[in-house]
């Protein structure tokens, strides 16, 4: 299986737990990190060039910090423009039928905060809805997101773990 992760983070390298996921996936075969920011500091993606590397791969990733419910504006940027009718979805838009679609979420705030009755009121899987639809809209399958939440006060250990965990998460079969 080749897996894409797409990342989308604007500033990585002030980054602590995204910087250390990629770091630790560039080390992987059969996994292929792909950096949006890093490709389009001007935010221009290459539809084209984009739309291939999905064709190359069985299960793609958007691993990106959470803001603002969602993700950072480059990956919404990029969705907009990679993901066209009659290429993702519509009745010609079968390019991505049958792959494989995950999330890889990091936040700042603890687990407790995303659930009902918690400070932001809603969980992860609710927040995430979006991005499950376009799973369903695209023909993609959707699989169970890694999160790793409260990261603004893991120990440098636990970034090293939590980058062990990612990487079995992603090769797991589902």
């Amino acid at each position: 299986m080749k897996t894409l992760v797409i990342i989308a983070h604007p500033n990585l390298t002030t980054s602590v737990i995204n910087k250390a996921w990629k770091e630790r996936l560039i080390l992987e075969d059969g996994i292929t990190v792909h950096d949006l920011y890093e490709k389009y500091p001007d935010g221009a993606n290459d539809v084209a060039y984009e739309q291939q590397l999905l064709l190359d791969h069985d299960r793609i990733v958007f691993q990106f910090p959470f803001y603002w419910y969602s993700s950072p504006a480059l990956l919404k940027e990029w969705q907009d423009t990679v993901l066209t009718y009659g290429w993702a979805y519509g009745s010609e838009g079968t390019k991505l039928h049958g792959k494989e679609f995950m999330l890889a979420i990091s936040t700042g705030g603890p687990a407790e905060a995303y659930q009902a009755g918690g400070y932001n009121q809603y969980s992860m899987s609710e927040l995430t809805k979006p991005f499950q639809a376009t799973a369903n809209l695209t023909g993609m399958r959707f699989l169970p997101a890694f999160t790793k939440q409260g990261v603004r006060f893991l120990t440098d250990e636990q970034v090293h773990e939590s980058a062990e965990e990612l990487v079995r998460h992603l090769k797991q079969t589902y």
